[in-house]
């Protein structure tokens, strides 16, 4: 049905469209009554190649005042302080250094100037504040009023009555306004105060309520896509103030806050570099380089806008908002607005040729009424004289004819994409689920598979030691109680390294909270194994004072541990790992035995230590190794070693399985989504949980990464469609399941992530899902929807929702094009006929604002039902408009155009209408008889295939106030407007008639979907044993 729309050319993809087919099908779409309004959701283009380019010159001149700044250096020796003086301002607030001269350090990055400053720890005594200790909270206001917030310039938002000046932009409406004007004078000279006003006080009326309820709609909308766009920006981060680590937004962060960055973050403002470790920066968000900066004492500026690659430090704040170069590169950050979505590209297609046949339709009508009256005078020889009132009629006919251009062109088609989309988003971001492109929304209703992480979206993420094996023996560890070694059954000596390896390889930090009680701040493994070690009894601070850190390596998924090295108070070296359980194991040479002795690592010790990981695994613990060396000279100084370790505990973490996961997965099965579970973790952990949760159905069909992407392309062919589990994998190994379930199998893919190394499998496919809580600000940034509780069944919501939209548009779109074909034949074939148009401007104004604004509330904003997920997903490339709803569009319309064809050529006699007003009695009865048509239709749209209509229908409140609101408002233009609409008041005997000539199509419409119109289809079983869905006519 598309290619008999030939819609071929109004194609564009979800994500990552070429601005070739952006600006192709903008080209098309000639028939457009307000560009102001229909575009205001469409990327402008050309501003965004501006903006674009203004990125560009601002990235370019980062990189070379960075490139001179660095040879300058070389040369340059400054002989002195800098020369610039205080003002009384910065002098009163106690600050030694001026805001700009602050902001230029780190922006020039200019080391000489910063060592006349005193370096890090100069720069911190001259705006007050101490690394250790942070800022105080007493003096922010002060900070923020001498060197500014840490906010960037935006346009104001839109106000209401700029949402009527652009409903006003309608040319359609104009002409009206102007047919209504002169209606006005030619009224009051021919027939005067007050008869002379109504024809064209009428239409004014009318153009009025609708431009309200447009302007109204239209800023409802943008107020919900403005606290959308706030919750997108809401960054956090983590900072010392008051002498206590706490999380701020970065809109909050003042000069002088101490900010701990990790891998992933975004760096929130610019600094220096206090301390860390193996601390890597990416800067081509600013400059466009590549390759990742080192950060460390001699090299110390870090940037705002720039991503954490690898490592952990902390950072003194000392230039915020406008101040920083990425403050300037936000400007044109939005400029240009968003891609549009398919369904709204689709739509504007629809909505084009419609109103080219609209358009040819009110031309004809307008051509006919005027020869028809010409002729007519001609035959009654008046064809010379002529008076103002011939001029009226002539003026009406044009009228007529705008306004059926108003009813035809189906204007309101795409705006309806926007309208539901904004709904849906709404109603997500309440759901913990936050929509970062309206294209996701609609995409995540055709997802096909979902490839999600397992740890804090499948499990609750609050890990705990389950278990230990140490010396040979294993340990339940239950409750709270604390634990000493003679419990443990393990060496004092032992003990001691195990707390060692606990508190020092770690990322994660004991703090004291408000109340002066401990809270962990880290990872839930890293919070799981330092709960761990405060229940033996540990002491966090007193073991991180006790020796000097002399270099980190962080965990990150490829490397899948992490490293220490550190100097021991009694002098010597050691080196602790700890990380995957058989990645560390096979690192180690030695192990401690039941005695507290280490001994060499025999290959039965490792058989026998490997059988207690796999059984760890196997009751779906996460287990990891803790290792330690002791390091001697022979090493390069500074070096972590990368084998020779000692083995000292296996430890295993339980994650439970989150409350509705299992029934979450039962439903995408139910809904032809298959689920893919893409793990890190051991593959015994995998299966257990996966199992649990009802993804695996045999274990054949789990996998590990690494054997995965050693498969060739037909071996992967072979079994891609059988793989629930994939264990072990690593960052890439994921993106390649993702492009081979997208190219090999046509799939539409989701996929969820939550570090750094998971954005490229995030943007490459179809919907990347980012975790809120776990996800690092580079997923995030890399993501289509933010899942803010990580939790699976979110995504399952999403992905109903997504259907809901993707339905709840087609009903409008089949509610609205039968009020199309019906208004504009009616109009025609009466003109033809008799001469005259049995609906007014003024009616069809009216009937426009149902079907358009009122419509595309009831219908585009229905929340959706179970049964959505009983169906299969939407295959990519599927017929927009389906041949169940042509053969509802052209059954009900052929129903209306019957009934009011014979109310309009034998009416009278049928309803027995006499006297001087029997005619427009019976163009009342017509017009209400129409609208009631509209309602009923409009709750007939509520389903496309099923019968039963009414299933929910008092479950979307916007609906029911919609139909009472139109049928209230119908009762009043019938009953008490009749002098501006051209009605007059009805019978109660010719209501019902109206009314029963409106419900008959609800039997229309069950005859119709007896009708079969689609062939069923008969699907191979699914390969995880589920029964393949039906299709049909019987589906909702």
């Amino acid at each position: 049905m598309d290619k008999l729309l030939n819609l071929k050319e109004f194609e564009v993809e979800p994500k990552h469209s070429s601005e070739e087919a952006l600006r192709r099908w903008r080209k098309l779409v000639t028939i457009v009554k307000n560009p102001r309004r229909r575009f205001r959701m469409i990327a402008n283009l050309d501003k965004r190649s501006e903006a674009e380019q203004q990125k560009l010159k601002i990235k370019e001149k980062i990189r070379v005042a960075l490139i001179v700044q660095k040879a300058a250096l070389q040369f340059i020796d400054a002989a002195g302080p800098p020369e610039y003086k205080l003002t009384n301002e910065v002098r009163e607030a106690n600050f030694g250094i001026e805001p700009d001269e602050l902001a230029s350090i780190v922006h020039g990055h200019d080391i000489k100037r910063l060592k006349l400053h005193g370096g890090v720890e100069g720069i911190a005594r001259k705006i007050t504040v101490s690394p250790d200790e942070g800022v105080c909270s007493d003096n922010i206001s002060t900070r923020q009023k001498i060197y500014g917030l840490n906010c960037y310039t935006e346009k104001p938002p839109r106000t209401f009555w700029m949402f009527v000046w652009d409903a006003l932009q309608d040319l359609t409406l104009i002409i009206l306004m102007v047919c209504a004007v002169i209606s006005i004078g030619v009224g009051l000279a021919t027939e005067g105060w007050p008869k002379g006003m109504y024809d064209g006080s009428g239409i004014l009326l009318t153009l009025i309520l609708v431009v309200s309820v447009t302007a109204i709609s239209d800023y409802r909308q943008s107020l919900q896509f403005r606290e959308l766009d706030r919750e997108k920006k809401k960054i956090y981060v983590q900072v010392t103030r008051d002498g206590r680590r706490q999380q701020v937004s970065i809109y909050d962060l003042v000069i002088g806050d101490v900010v701990h960055l990790g891998i992933g973050d975004q760096v929130p403002a610019d600094g220096l570099f206090i301390s860390g470790y193996s601390l890597q920066i990416d800067e081509s968000s600013l400059s466009g380089e590549i390759d990742p900066v080192d950060i460390y004492e001699q090299h110390p500026f870090l940037l705002s806008g720039t991503k954490v690659r690898d490592g952990s430090g902390k950072m003194l704040v000392t230039a915020v908002g406008m101040r920083t170069e990425w403050g300037k590169l936000m400007e044109t950050l939005n400029e240009g607005g968003e891609d549009e979505t398919p369904l709204q590209v689709k739509l504007n297609g629809v909505a084009t040729i419609i109103g080219k046949i609209g358009l040819t339709f009110a031309v004809l009508t307008f051509v006919v009424l005027t020869v028809r009256f010409l002729v007519e005078k001609a035959l009654q020889n008046e064809f010379t004289n002529w008076s103002s009132t011939d001029a009226l009629t002539l003026l009406n006919y044009f009228a007529i004819a705008v306004t059926i251009i108003v009813v035809a062109v189906p204007e309101g088609l795409p705006l309806a994409v926007t309208l539901s989309l904004a709904f849906a988003m709404k109603q997500l971001m309440d759901e913990r689920a936050l929509v970062r492109h309206l294209s996701a929304c609609e995409t995540m209703g055709s997802a096909s598979c979902i490839c999600t992480d397992k740890t804090g979206t499948l499990t609750t993420n609050h890990m705990v030691v389950n278990k230990i094996w140490i010396c040979e023996k294993i340990k339940d560890i239950s409750g709270n109680e604390s634990k000493n070694f003679d419990e443990l059954e393990i060496s004092e000596g032992v003990f001691s390294i195990l707390l060692c390896a606990i508190f020092l390889n770690t990322c994660a930090e004991v703090v004291k909270d408000e109340k002066g009680k401990n809270s962990i701040l880290g990872t839930p493994t890293e919070t799981a194994l330092l709960e761990f070690g405060l229940l033996l009894g540990g002491d966090y601070d007193a073991q991180q004072r006790q020796v000097k850190i002399l270099k980190v390596k962080p965990f990150n998924s490829d490397r899948k541990k992490m490293s220490v090295l550190v100097a021991l108070p009694e002098g010597g070296i050691r080196a602790f790992c700890k990380g995957a359980a058989e990645i560390v194991l096979s690192m180690c040479d030695k192990v401690a035995d039941y005695s507290g002795e280490l001994v060499p690592l025999s290959e039965e010790r490792v058989r026998n230590i490997t059988d207690v990981i796999n059984g760890f695994a196997s009751e779906a613990l996460r287990t990891l190794c803790l290792a330690f060396k002791d390091v001697d000279d022979t090493y390069p100084e500074n070096s972590i070693p990368e084998g020779d370790y000692t083995l000292i505990a296996v430890v295993g973490i339980k994650d439970p399985v989150r409350p509705g996961v299992k029934e979450a997965v039962q439903t995408c099965l139910a809904a032809g989504i298959t689920v893919h579970m893409v793990t890190g973790d051991n593959i015994y952990t995998a299966k257990a949980i996966a199992k649990e949760c009802g993804i695996l159905t045999a274990d054949e069909n789990a996998i590990e990464g690494p054997e995965f992407s050693r498969k060739s392309l037909d071996e992967m062919r072979d079994i891609i469609p059988n793989i629930q589990v994939m264990a072990r994998s690593k960052p890439m190994d994921k993106l390649n399941l993702v492009n081979q379930l997208r190219n090999m199998f046509g799939e539409v893919v989701a996929v969820t992530g939550d570090g750094t190394n998971d954005a490229p499998a995030l943007h490459q496919s179809d919907i990347g899902l980012a975790m809120g809580i776990a996800g690092t600000e580079v997923a995030k940034e890399n993501a289509d929807v933010i899942v803010m509780d990580d939790n699976f069944a979110t995504i399952v919501n999403v992905a109903k929702w997504g259907r809901a939209v993707y339905i709840n548009i087609q009903k409008f779109v089949q509610f609205q094009l039968t009020v199309n074909v019906v208004a504009l034949v009616i109009n025609f074939v009466s003109a033809c006929i008799s001469g005259s148009a049995p609906l007014t401007a003024v009616q069809l104004l009216w009937v426009n604002m149902i079907m358009d604004t009122l419509g595309a509330l009831a219908l585009a904003t229905e929340p959706p039902n179970d049964a959505l997920m009983k169906r299969p997903p939407v295959p990519r490339g599927a017929s927009f408009i389906t041949k169940p709803m042509w053969r509802n569009i052209i059954g009900q319309s052929i129903y209306q155009l019957i009934v009011l064809g014979v109310l309009k050529f034998d009416g009278k006699q049928l309803l027995r209408l006499t006297g001087s007003d029997a005619t427009t009695v019976l163009n009342t009865v017509i017009f209400n008889s129409f609208v009631f048509c509209q309602v009923f239709n409009e709750i007939n749209s509520r389903e496309i295939k099923k019968i039963n209509i009414f299933r929910g229908m008092f479950d979307s409140w916007i609906f029911i106030a919609v139909m009472v609101s139109t049928i209230a408002f119908q009762v009043v233009i019938v009953e008490y407007l009749g002098t501006f609409a051209s009605t007059v008041p009805l019978s109660w005997q010719l209501w019902v008639v109206c009314i029963l000539i409106g419900s008959v199509s609800l039997i229309v419409a069950v005859i119709l979907k007896c009708i079969p119109v689609e062939r069923a289809v008969v699907k191979p079983k699914h390969p995880d044993g589920y029964d393949a869905l039906p299709s049909g006519p019987g589906l909702a």
